[in-house]
């Protein structure tokens, strides 16, 4: 007996096996460990794949991009950081540079585009609602002159742009002509041109040459006489020496042509 109880002592204890619950497996069943003696258990969720559009496909954003601190700012001026005063090139080039520096942040460039917009298109709406006012005062200003001045305003027209710079072109050239060949010869050939000139563009209005010729002639006779007794007032020193007095006053004269061929109906 002695001898089977020594034996039994002497034999080695089986190492406890730990289990996934925090116990302790042995022969004959289970046996929870002390609190002291239980590890720590740690639990960690990672989702790969998940977020916005900005991140990849290993759960992590590379977008970098500066982002513009004044891009939540409600007033233009103060967001691109430029005067009310300033010009549509300064207000461009404050544009375009935030815009290149802040690049890659949708927000930011959201905001300064809209800035840039809503500025343009306030001084767009001013400068349309001055015209509009001017163009009003002058025709209040007209309705309420006399009969006599309505009736004489009755006889001239405002063109277009591209037919006033056409006009102005022409006699331009003709002007130019006649003082480079001023010293040769006297402005009477020039003159006839410009006068054929005006009695063609006033008969492509009126559609009656009697009344486009006589009315070129009158235009052309009243800037004869005009310039007749506006050069004898010019300072002579103001005068280039080859410039002679029926040159002087065929230059007047051109500028009534060109009044009278592009402004009367």
């Amino acid at each position: 007996m002695q001898a089977t109880a020594a034996s039994f002592l002497a034999r080695p204890l089986p190492w406890p096996r730990r289990s996934a619950y925090g116990a302790v497996a042995v022969h004959g069943g289970v046996s929870p460990l002390p609190p002291r003696l239980r590890g720590v258990r740690c639990s960690m969720s990672l989702s790969i794949g998940a977020g916005s559009s900005d991140i990849g496909d290993s759960g992590f954003s590379y977008q970098y991009a500066p982002v513009f601190r004044r891009y939540r700012e409600r007033d233009p001026y103060k967001l691109l950081g430029v005067d009310r005063d300033a010009s549509e090139e300064e207000i461009r080039s404050a544009k375009d540079f935030l815009v290149q520096q802040y690049a890659g942040h949708e927000a930011s460039e959201e905001a300064i585009e809209g800035a840039y917009e809503k500025i343009i298109m306030k001084s767009y709406q001013h400068r349309k609602k001055t015209k509009i006012n001017l163009k009003t005062k002058l025709l209040k200003r007209v309705e309420e002159s006399p009969s006599w001045v309505k009736a004489f305003l009755g006889y001239f027209e405002v063109p277009s742009m591209d037919i006033i710079s056409k006009r102005l072109f022409f006699f331009a050239f003709i002007a130019g002509w006649s003082i480079a060949t001023s010293a040769e010869n006297g402005p009477a050939f020039q003159l006839a041109i410009s006068l054929f000139s005006c009695i063609y563009f006033l008969n492509d209005k009126m559609k009656n040459l009697l009344r486009a010729s006589t009315t070129g002639f009158g235009v052309l006779v009243g800037g004869w006489i005009v310039g007749s007794m506006l050069v004898p007032l010019i300072p002579t020193f103001i005068i280039p020496p080859t410039w002679s007095l029926e040159l002087l006053t065929s230059l007047v004269a051109y500028v009534f042509l060109f009044l009278g061929s592009t402004y009367l109906k």
